[in-house]
């Protein structure tokens, strides 16, 4: 029984030849390198940065099948090994000498125009105006059904764990362990005058409850951008979307040297 590996990889120089170096090895060992995703391949193999990854997983829409990423990016927190060591993820792959992490996703149910769309992201859903914050937005926001306050600001943002780490840090949000169950919304630019009162901080969510978020003017003019892991929609007539938990999980194959903190550490610190 043959054993299919699909290889998925960004277009810069050192991930092609990354690419070529790790296919001729896995033909060697009796794997059958493809490009397209069927029900016969066991493994997905993303060479590139985190981009390259979040390209994939939407590409494939969310698919089940494990990924293991070489980083030839920058950062490369989902990526779980360097090009160098191609010849012992080979090995541990062969003698299962792995474990499979499960990544939460968020998703998001946007009614308009009396339709609702879902959307979904591994690290976050953003909430904003369609003018990459030209203006800034007003929400009524509820958590579990009940109405928490009106927010001002330049938008929302609520990630997953995975998605800590990326644009929610840079809000000033927490870093969250992938193995909480749980969602964090973190403000942009929130107004905080007398005339305007907003949280500041982060707001961590358990599993079961998701957040409303209402824009106060419900006319035409109201337009939305829903931003979700670097892709991103327009909407108008947005009477509310719903965010929360999505049921669908992706699938990290890490080696056993794998330590979260230990990149978290060896990445921001």
């Amino acid at each position: 029984m043959q054993r299919k590996i699909l290889i998925y990889n960004s277009q810069t120089e050192n991930s092609i030849s990354t690419k070529e170096l790790l296919s001729k090895k896995l033909i060697e060992k009796n794997f059958t390198i493809v490009s397209e995703l069927d029900s016969e391949v066991e493994l997905i193999v993303c060479i590139g940065g985190d981009g390259t990854f979040l390209d994939l997983i939407h590409e494939f829409d969310f698919p089940e099948i494990p990924i293991i990423g070489i980083n030839t990016g920058h950062l490369g927190f989902f990526q779980e090994i360097m090009p160098d060591r191609l010849d012992e993820f080979i090995d541990n792959y062969i003698n299962q000498k792995y474990s499979i992490q499960s990544m939460q996703t968020v998703m998001a149910h946007v009614y308009h125009n009396g339709t609702c769309e879902e959307l979904k992201g591994l690290n976050e859903i953003i909430i904003a105006s369609n003018a990459n914050y030209a203006y800034s937005v007003h929400f009524d926001i509820s958590i579990g059904g009940s109405f928490i306050e009106r927010f001002s600001g330049d938008g929302l943002l609520v990630s997953t764990p995975a998605g800590s780490t990326a644009y929610n840090y840079s809000l000033g949000g927490s870093i969250v362990d992938p193995r909480l169950r749980l969602l964090q919304a973190t403000p942009i630019a929130p107004m905080n005058t007398t005339a305007y009162r907003s949280f500041t901080s982060s707001i961590l969510l358990p599993p079961d409850l998701s957040m409303e978020v209402k824009p106060v003017d419900n006319s035409s003019k109201v337009k939305i951008t829903i931003a979700f892991d670097g892709f991103s929609k327009f909407f108008d007539n947005v009477s509310n979307i719903e965010v929360s938990l999505s049921e669908t999980n992706v699938k990290l194959l890490r080696l056993e040297s794998y330590d979260f903190w230990s990149k978290v550490k060896s990445k921001f610190l």
